[in-house]
């Protein structure tokens, strides 16, 4: 396919790395970006299997890896037994997998970075509209201006997005009923696994996490993720009973905790996430791609947003590549991401309420039954190719080699095989 002219709506992972992608295929890209300085939004991440292989097909594993903290499981108990509830270990399947925690400065520094590297240029302050297509299409701007035009516009927006709805999908993500308050805070090892996202519940009304996360840049302190579910229609509330009483009942269910409630002085220390679930039908219509969040979102209960930005990123290069024309790129790049968005789409969303929902039966069956069952083979091997991104092959459709990780002669230090 002849050099296009590419527009790309958003700055986040899904727009870098397609950027990055884009431009390394020889495509003119511009990026627009709603702030007035591009920046991460959030606390921190897993990359899996998934969005390692993407990283280091664009040549960044190694960045990456630098700033990270290696998990290798995913554990979480019941607060008032102990009762183990959830236990996944990535080595229940070969190959030597494993999630990478990341502070979300961390992926956006290092594909901002690349970014900067490659020339790509970035308008910032732009809050795009809408799409006039015609044989190209054109990005009609809040300020009533109008750039391009472009022969591909990327819509990588987030869940917000309002490109989306140039494709006939006008309906916005459902918002679920749980979100969580969020903090970045330094790691305190003592009584934690520096290797393991670790988690204590209530029913399901309440969950608390610790997510090593590493650093945000080289040089910087190593960091956690800390967060509790909550409904955002109870903040309020939460705020008026004052920072100690949320505290204490935090500690009341994690006494080990108090090394990481110890840091907050302020519920401004706190971000609030909101969730929804949305899935299109159709990713891709005349000149627009519509990829990560603004394309699929839900629910952070398995760890996908991220690694499904990225897929998605990697699937719209490798259709550019091997497509004749647009129209015909597009629809591969929808095919191409169709079942493995779908599935794990529906897997989080039937998995939330038995973690985030106001019911007890459910967490009553996921406390005697999900850890138990969860040990008979071959469901060990299934839990962590569901956490892996990698139980439906991600990989095939989109051109993509999954990173096979060598342990050879010194497993403490893990190598990519050639």
């Amino acid at each position: 396919m002849p050099d296009l002219d590419i527009a790309i709506a958003g700055a986040g992972p899904a727009g870098l790395a397609t950027a990055l992608y884009l431009r390394r295929a020889g495509h003119k890209v511009t990026i627009f970006e709603r702030f007035e300085e591009p920046k991460p939004v959030g606390s921190g991440l897993i990359l899996q299997p998934t969005g390692l292989s993407v990283l280091a097909d664009l040549g960044l594993l190694d960045d990456i890896l630098a700033l990270g903290s290696r998990i290798e499981r995913l554990h979480g108990a019941d607060a008032s037994t102990g009762r183990t509830v959830l236990a996944v270990r990535y080595d229940a399947q070969p190959g030597g997998r494993f999630g990478l925690a990341v502070h979300r400065a961390a992926l956006f520094g290092v594909l901002f970075r690349a970014a900067q590297r490659q020339g790509i240029a970035i308008e910032t302050g732009v809050e795009i509209e809408t799409l006039e297509v015609g044989e190209r299409a054109s990005l009609v701007l809040d300020t009533g201006r109008k750039a391009g035009p472009f022969d591909l516009v990327v819509d990588a927006s987030g869940s917000r997005s309002k490109l989306r709805r140039c494709l006939n999908d006008p309906a916005e993500p459902r918002p679920l009923t749980y979100g969580a308050f969020w903090a970045s805070l330094g790691w305190r090892g003592e009584g934690f696994d520096e290797n393991a996202l670790l988690q204590r519940y209530d029913k399901a009304s309440v969950m608390i996490g610790v997510l090593p996360i590493g650093r945000p840049q080289l040089g910087a302190e190593k960091m956690a993720a800390f967060f509790w579910s909550l409904k955002p229609a109870d903040v309020e509330q939460v705020r008026k009973a004052g920072l100690d009483a949320w505290k204490a009942r935090l500690i009341a269910l994690w006494p080990e905790c108090e090394a990481f409630t110890s840091q907050i002085d302020s519920f401004d220390q706190l971000s609030l996430a909101r969730y929804g679930h949305h899935t299109m039908k159709l990713p891709a219509g005349r000149r627009l791609a519509v990829i990560g969040d603004a394309a699929h979102s839900t629910s952070p209960q398995l760890g996908q947003g991220a690694n499904m930005a990225l897929l998605d990123a990697a699937a719209l290069s490798h259709a550019l590549a091997q497509a004749g024309d647009v129209e015909a790129a597009l629809e591969a790049y929808a095919k191409a991401r169709r079942w493995h968005v779908r599935i794990f789409q529906a897997l989080s969303l039937a998995l939330t309420p038995f973690y985030q929902s106001d019911g007890a039966m459910l967490p009553f069956f996921r406390d005697r039954l999900v850890a138990t069952i969860a040990k008979v083979p071959p469901l060990p091997g299934v839990l962590a190719s569901m956490v892996a991104g990698t139980l439906v092959d991600p990989f095939r459709r989109i051109g993509l080699a999954e990173v096979q990780w060598d342990f050879g002669q010194n497993p403490g230090h893990d190598t990519i095989a050639s």
